[in-house]
């Protein structure tokens, strides 16, 4: 009976994928990120996160709950405006009001600042 010595290969594949996952983690953003980023702002809403992008004639919301919710930009004398017929975004800058009509329900959102994605060292 020959007996052969353990393959070396197992560990050397498993440490070589721990090495493609941990650089595939440290891969700085891509320009379609950098430039999403540049169009999406954070703010608070009732002491709670809620992200705005926006993008071609539309703000996208992602509510502090999770929900996503698209308004459509509406004609507007002074400032921005985005509805969707239940909800409403208003403003100039980063002093927005954000109106649900449907509970009867308008917030000043808070804090809003450009979202910055973070630096890899």
């Amino acid at each position: 009976m020959l007996r052969t010595a353990p393959s070396s290969r197992p560990p050397v594949c498993a440490a070589l994928l721990i090495a493609l996952l941990i650089a595939a983690c440290a891969m700085p953003p891509s320009k379609e990120e950098e430039e999403a980023a540049k169009n999406t702002f954070v703010c608070q809403l009732q002491g709670e996160r809620l992200v705005i992008r926006f993008d071609a004639s539309e703000a996208r919301l992602l509510m502090p709950n999770g929900d996503r919710v698209i308004l459509y930009q509406v004609p507007s004398t002074s400032g921005v405006r985005f509805s969707n017929g239940s909800m409403e975004l208003r403003g100039r800058g980063t002093d927005v009001t954000l109106i649900d009509q449907i509970n009867a329900v308008q917030s000043d959102l808070k804090g809003c600042e450009p979202y910055s994605i973070a630096k890899q060292p």
